[in-house]
């Protein structure tokens, strides 16, 4: 059995609605997921844009949402969360603070990846690390992974 990553906001592959983006409230969507694998001790959650600053010619892969220790049976976390479920831990966006930071393309419509990490193991106090520092550390570690994907362009 696959583990899964939906969101009740939009479906895979479809928009993202503007309440969730830097256009609109800039709340996290809702998540949740489902079949962690049954050894799996935390999760990881990593949002990025692999399309900045533009889709037609991408340089960076911008962090919109780094977290990680999240108890694999919290099974979701609720729209604009604010109270991490025990254990979570942050990491840093690419806005270099912890925290959602929403879809906010210069230009074009951009994809979005809600990448979830089963871990073997938890990661303990890491400070706040980078996407590129956190995907480092799991490295080895990951027993399975799902995904979700949504696009925004912005309107205004």
């Amino acid at each position: 059995m696959a583990m899964t990553l939906t969101s009740t906001a939009f479906p895979h592959e479809g928009e993202i609605p503007r309440r969730y983006t830097c256009e609109g409230d800039d709340v996290s969507p809702p998540l949740t997921w489902g079949d962690p694998p049954e050894d799996a001790a935390s999760l990881v959650l990593i949002v990025s844009d692999p399309d900045a600053p533009d889709p037609a010619a991408p340089k960076t892969t911008w962090a919109h949402w780094v977290l990680y220790d999240l108890p694999p049976e919290a099974g979701a976390l609720e729209e604009g969360v604010r109270a991490l479920p025990a254990g979570t831990r942050e990491g840093l966006n690419d806005w270099k603070r912890t925290g959602w930071g929403g879809p906010c393309p210069p230009t074009g419509r951009h994809r979005y990846f809600f990448e979830l990490f089963a871990l073997d193991r938890t990661l303990g106090d890491l400070g706040a690390p980078t996407r590129a520092q956190l995907l480092a550390r799991i490295e080895g570690r990951v027993l399975m992974e799902a995904t979700l994907m949504g696009t925004y362009e912005k309107q205004g």
